[in-house]
């Protein structure tokens, strides 16, 4: 069960870095829209697993290493919008979130069955 301060910490990093994707501050993927559906931050403050959607992606896991890959300068531009709220900045670790990819298959199975 999360604490308090974890769900505080993690709200704050996905508005944080909500801004930061869509203000361009890094923008690696050119026209591909990077969205930051919910982030779950260790006990301990020191992992902060990011879930992204990618849209339009025509290959989102290759959008997703270019994420991973600049993952520490992400961090980075996150550390100087919120140093001064938090000790020390969680590693960034993040994942691809399928569910709305899950949401349109279900909706587009259900219109076949009528």
């Amino acid at each position: 069960m999360e604490t308090i301060r974890q769900k505080k910490v993690a709200s704050l990093i996905q508005k944080e870095l909500g801004e930061i994707f869509t203000k361009g501050i890094w923008n690696e993927l050119g026209n591909i829209m990077i969205t930051v559906t919910r982030v779950h931050v260790t006990r301990d403050l020191a992992i902060a697993k990011v879930y992204v959607s990618l849209f339009p992606a025509k290959d989102p896991e290759e959008a997703y290493h270019l994420i991973h890959k600049g993952s520490s300068e992400i961090r980075y531009h996150l550390a100087k919008r919120i140093g001064k709220q938090i000790r020390t900045i969680p590693e960034l670790r993040f994942l691809l979130d399928d569910s709305l990819d899950y949401i349109e298959n279900i909706e587009r199975l259900l219109k076949d069955d009528d």
